[in-house]
């Protein structure tokens, strides 16, 4: 596969990518490429956190290997969100979530971020960034990703080691959601201050709530959201209440859990309809589909039904697993 046609895979389904000529300039010059994608175990694992998780997909296609980290120490720092006790708990639950969600050909390795981030050379590190950065400047990087509330001392850290992370994880490109940008934007400024190289930064969109317009899916929401592990009853359920207006693409979370899950992992969709309205129809791309939506060709419960037959078995076997072991699931407030 050349150049031109990796980077059209790794751009595939991305909001930005900072920036599209050093990622040209990287496929270029290296056949072999390392990418990771980061998560924080914090709450209950719901669809909206797949939409990067889908990319690496086509990152394995474009022969890029993948790693996945996650983040524990991260998820204490971001306000308590997962406390020190809880930590181990919710990043195992966190791990089967990703194992089990997504068939697979090629499963990335996994990183704890507690193996290497509590080293002496990486804690010198952090500490170095940190006589770098200003409040404001750390503020402003962790200011889209952490609480931010009542601002602890430990969300200011966070955005420092994430940059971090990609030179310690030995990384080309770092994967995330758009929600992440000035972090990723941080970390490209600033690696180079301690003496290391910018990397790659490729950005997906954020999925927004069931409910609609104006916010995004979220663990602590329970109608905004779909689990990876929900029963099929409950997949359907909260499908059929979904926002899905006729003529409103960028905030309709039934496209785009069809653009970034169903077609992130799958070659074709069939939507079944009655005969008087056409009968079933099969789409080979995204593309097809939302065409027909937008011309009224494909009736929102018909879309809302076949998106939870393609949900209920893409995730079935992180929902039969977690069916034989609800003990690992953590509570909603951890």
């Amino acid at each position: 596969m050349d150049a031109q046609k990796r980077f059209e895979l790794i751009k595939r389904n991305t909001q930005e990518i900072l920036t599209e000529e050093h990622l040209k300039n990287k496929l270029q010059k290296a056949t072999k490429l390392v990418a990771y994608y980061g998560t924080a175990p914090t709450g209950l694992y719901h669809m909206g956190y797949l939409v990067p998780l889908s990319k690496l997909f086509d990152f394995a296609k474009a022969k890029i290997e993948n790693k996945i980290l996650l983040a524990d120490i991260h998820a204490a720092l971001d306000d308590l969100k997962t406390p020190w006790d809880r930590i181990s708990l919710v990043s195992q639950y966190y791990r089967k979530c990703i194992e089990l969600s997504f068939p697979w050909e090629e499963r990335p390795s996994f990183v704890l971020g507690s193996s290497f981030q509590l080293n002496k050379n990486y804690q010198l590190d952090v500490l170095k960034l940190s006589t770098l950065s200003t409040v404001a400047r750390a503020t402003r990087a962790a200011s889209e990703v952490t609480r931010m509330k009542n601002p602890k001392v430990s969300e200011l850290i966070y955005p420092l080691m994430q940059a971090l992370d990609e030179e310690y994880l030995k990384v080309d490109i770092q994967l995330g959601g758009i929600d992440q940008r000035h972090i990723f934007a941080y970390a490209r400024e600033f690696l180079p201050f301690v003496g290391y190289e910018s990397r790659v930064e490729v950005m997906t969109p954020v999925i927004v709530s069931l409910n609609g317009p104006g916010v995004k899916m979220s663990a602590s929401i329970l109608e905004s959201r779909i689990l990876v592990h929900d029963s099929e009853e409950s997949i359907r359920k909260n499908i059929s209440n979904a926002y899905c207006r006729i003529g409103d693409i960028e905030n309709n979370p039934v496209l785009q859990l069809m653009r970034f899950i169903v077609f992130g992992v799958k070659t074709k969709l069939k939507v079944e309809r009655e005969k008087k309205f056409g009968g079933d129809v099969v789409f080979a791309n995204y593309a097809d589909l939302e065409k027909d939506f937008i011309n009224n060709k494909i009736h929102p419960a018909d879309l809302k039904n076949a998106l939870s037959e393609e949900l209920s078995d893409i995730f079935k076997k992180v929902r039969k697993y977690f069916e034989k072991h609800g003990d690992l699931i953590p509570t909603s407030k951890v």
